[in-house]
């Protein structure tokens, strides 16, 4: 690879490199609590603001306009990419930070579905649009601000201080709902409190700009503009010239998607296991997720300087297959952590759905994929055959089976221990089967006699707390370096363009809408751990493409440009 010289750097107000990261990273960290306190009441969103009367759809809804947040994030990525690439990083993040700010705070004031009907959901989808803009413009200007700041040697160790602001984001999303559920009753919440973690997002709005307004702008961009050497066409330059768009590929398949899956599966994935598969009453999954990430994020800053000397690569390529060869086996010791009598009668007695036709494994899986998509984008009132009237009765009971091949001439048959006891949907047969089972056992109601939850004092919390730290420590190893490795191999004049479409494209679309694809795989073949194949191919095919192409810039210096 070819480059020119690093630029010389102009005469500017003194700025130190701590107060860089600090404001930087501040600002980052309040932009992600407001995208992610969506994400951690989408069970709660999903009864307020879409239609009632399945509850799982509700919540799969719910998670598809989580999605939608990610699935403009690239679009963020392209327009204030391009605005950062020709008036500057500064001044571009402070728009996003207010874009995102003032969206958020509007989400809390919005009438719910029984108030408004389909506007509801209608104008949240505005909202979670403009939130994920924001997002995509957001992070490429505050990672490529430090990185341009940063001394050489270094810029793995304060780029990686950026990298900590999703999770952080996520811990204080966390930490602030968590204690708003907890001083209110749950009819309450479900009522009204679920809206004040998105009205406080207006104090951190204003704390933020104070912030960002006393920053200078990027030495490095300064001196590209000094020497008339910015890209009149950043856009242009970094998708349309070949040499410049393989290198866009290579990180999006080589990193960035990879990076994306593991960082929602470790974290937001895990959470939604928790909670909706495993039955763990949300005070305990929040603040063990809590203890979890507030363990595991030192470590992105460990990973961070680790990079500056081994390189960014081997971390972020060990990271991809270690998750995806042991996935399977931590959230089965999860099952065993969180409800022990759910994963002891999943054994003793497992369910099979035969499905009633001739099917192989592969098409069903494919018919399963298929009908949820459907019944996000078109939802039903009711269930309409009985393998879906089945199918739902068992979501609903929280009861895990596996979709199975029917014999030919079969109706639908419920299996249980490798015994039929039922053909056909028989709701009472069902219920009946499943209580002699023991399924009635895998939950317990809580004292405000409402709740049905795994049971608290069978919960090995400790040993929860280790799994989902390791699971954190995985994505530290493939988020911490990530930062530093697509600002170096980008050109000056056109980075924030460049490096912010790939990042978004590989962490908004293939990590964003994971939780969305994995809960429909499990709730349409009831494998509660089937969704897991999704991040496994994914990390795994990063692996490979990035072992094969991505190359290491860790101990080179920033440059205007770069060409084969």
């Amino acid at each position: 690879m070819l480059s020119s010289a690093p630029f010389p750097m102009p005469s500017r107000p003194s700025q130190s490199i701590t107060s860089v990261v600090t404001a930087s990273s501040l600002g980052t960290v309040f932009e992600w609590y407001d995208f992610y306190i969506y994400g951690i009441l989408a069970t709660v969103f999903g009864k307020l603001f879409f239609p009632p009367g399945d509850e799982s759809m509700a919540f799969l809804q719910s998670l598809a306009l989580f999605g939608v947040g990610f699935s403009v994030r690239p679009f963020g990525a392209i327009v204030f990419g391009r605005l950062g690439d020709m008036v500057g990083r500064k001044y571009t993040f402070l728009i996003t930070i207010l874009v995102m700010g003032i969206s958020t705070a509007l989400v809390g004031v919005l009438p719910t579905y029984a108030t408004i009907g389909p506007w509801a959901p209608a104008l949240l989808v505005v909202l979670r649009l403009l939130q994920g803009l924001a997002l995509g413009g957001e992070y490429g200007g505050a990672a490529t601000y430090v990185a341009e700041h940063a001394p050489p040697g270094k810029r793995g160790l304060y780029t990686s201080w950026i990298q900590t602001t999703a999770t952080l984001g996520l811990l204080l999303a966390l930490v602030v709902i968590g204690s708003v559920r907890s001083a209110m009753p749950a009819a309450d919440f479900e009522s009204y409190g679920w809206r004040i973690p998105f009205l406080l997002s207006v104090v951190l709005l204003v704390l933020s700009v104070y912030i960002r307004l006393k920053l200078h702008e990027s030495p490095v961009f300064l001196a590209m503009k000094a020497e008339g050497k910015g890209s009149r066409t950043p856009i242009r330059d970094s998708f349309l010239v070949w040499s410049n768009a393989r290198i866009v590929l290579r990180a999006l398949f080589g990193a960035t998607a990879g990076q994306g899956v593991v960082w929602y599966a470790g974290q937001f994935y895990a959470l939604y296991f928790l909670t909706t598969t495993l039955k763990l009453h949300y005070t305990d999954a929040y603040w063990l997720i809590a203890i979890a990430l507030v363990l595991g994020t030192p470590f992105f800053v460990v990973c961070g300087w680790l990079s500056d000397r081994i390189g960014r690569k081997k971390l972020m390529l060990s990271g991809f297959v270690l998750a995806a060869l042991t996935y399977f086996p931590i959230f089965r010791a999860l099952t065993d952590a969180a409800n022990p009598a759910l994963a002891r009668t999943m054994q003793a007695a497992p369910v099979t759905l035969l499905s009633g036709d001739n099917q192989n494994g592969a098409s069903l899986i494919l018919a399963a994929v298929s009908d949820a998509a459907r019944k996000i984008v078109m939802p039903a009132k009711k269930a309409s055959t009985p393998l879906e009237e089945a199918r739902a009765h068992l979501n609903a009971r929280s009861v895990p089976f596996t979709l199975a091949a029917g014999r030919p001439g079969e109706t639908l048959v419920l299996g249980i221990a490798g015994r039929d006891v039922a053909v056909g949907y028989d709701k009472g047969k069902f219920d009946a089967a499943l209580d002699a089972a023991g399924y009635d056992k895998t939950t317990v109601l809580l004292a405000d006699g409402v709740t049905r939850a795994a049971d608290p004092a069978a919960i090995d919390r400790w040993r929860l707390v280790l799994l989902l730290t390791l699971l954190v420590l995985y994505v530290t190893m493939v988020y911490g370096p990530i930062a530093a490795y697509l600002v170096e191999i980008f050109p000056t004049r056109i980075r924030y363009t460049s490096m912010s479409l790939p990042y978004h494209i590989g962490n908004g679309w293939f990590g964003g809408f994971l939780p969305l694809i994995a809960a429909s795989i499990v709730v349409f073949t009831g494998d509660i751990y089937a969704g897991l194949w999704y991040p496994i191919v994914i990390a795994g095919a990063s692996f490979v493409i990035g072992a094969l192409l991505l190359t290491e810039h860790h101990d080179e210096e920033l440059v205007h440009e770069k060409g084969s």
